[in-house]
């Protein structure tokens, strides 16, 4: 009998815990744009293929979300999910859906962004203005919080993300509905293993890429033996310095490129860590008292 009660009384707890945690509704796909979408367009057939354990897309013309949303009892942050793969593929499952679920279980929201590829970097950015809008549009309905909405990026995405972090007000596509008239600025930036940042070796930050005080916060993250790409984590982050905007960089000595949160035997595995805590430390929890 002493053990029939120990067990109820361990189901007990352990339902409480269970039910305790977010609880991930994810799945439901909403196109970008429900009419025409705007700009070039790729004419080939789009693929979703797997090479080497990671599924991609490839020939991507219809821009969608994928959402992955939390149930709480007040409205959540969200995070638009811009998987890599060098403006050419897309990294769905390694720098999309393993991300969405991870986010989910420390209470955020999230959306992954499947954008226009390849080689369509105009066509990429208006997908990724579209999607914040609509992100900050749908709010209500998907229980976020509309000024708690940001963006994270992987390499090629990591340059969106960037992009959209600072031309966020540049006018990429004609305003269509509602939704158009949201800001598509995000309220917060992180950029993981990011590409195409600097435009030399004196870390000039990229033309496209216009940092200014209105620039959000940023979490950037990134190894030294990502030796292509490093320089873009240290550019983006000495421009958001001199324009004084608040953010955390963090580099390791080895964690190479393209891994996502799946690489455990290197120093660069503490990232997805340390950006939870940043993420729940700024946006998750109540800002008060300091309001940080």
């Amino acid at each position: 009998m002493k053990i029939l009660s120990m067990l109820k009384v361990f189901a007990a707890v352990l339902t409480a815990v269970v039910f305790a945690l977010p609880a991930a509704a994810s799945g439901e796909i909403i196109k970008i744009w429900e009419d025409s979408v705007p700009g070039k367009k790729c004419a080939e057939a789009e693929q979703y293929t797997e090479g080497g354990g990671i599924h991609r897309y490839s020939f991507v013309s219809e821009p969608t979300l994928e959402l992955y949303l939390v149930k709480s009892d007040k409205p959540a942050p969200l995070v638009v999910v811009c998987p890599g793969g060098g403006y050419a593929k897309l990294a769905y499952d390694l720098e999309g859906i393993e991300i969405a679920k991870w986010l989910n279980s420390i209470g955020v929201n999230a959306a992954i962004l499947k954008y226009r590829i390849p080689d369509n970097r105009l066509g990429a950015f208006a997908d990724a203005q579209r999607a914040l809008r609509l992100a900050r549009h749908n709010a209500a309905k998907w229980g976020v919080n509309p000024d708690k909405i940001g963006v994270l990026g992987f390499s090629a995405g990591g340059h969106l993300s960037a992009r959209l972090s600072t031309g966020y007000a540049e006018n990429i596509y004609e305003a269509r509905d509602a939704a158009d008239r949201l800001s598509a600025r995000p309220d917060f930036t992180v950029l993981v293993y990011p590409a195409y940042l600097y435009a030399d070796a004196n870390y000039t930050i990229a033309p496209e890429i216009k940092v200014d005080k209105n620039t959000p916060p940023a979490f950037i993250t990134q190894a030294q033996d990502d030796v292509k790409y490093i320089d873009s984590s240290i550019a983006y982050y000495l421009a958001l310095k001199k324009a004084g905007v608040k953010a955390d960089l963090h580099l390791f000595s080895k964690g190479g490129h393209g891994n996502g949160i799946r690489r455990k035997d290197v120093p660069m595995k503490e990232w997805q860590n340390i950006c939870g805590e940043w993420l729940k430390y700024y946006f998750v929890q109540d800002p008060e008292p300091s309001k940080k």
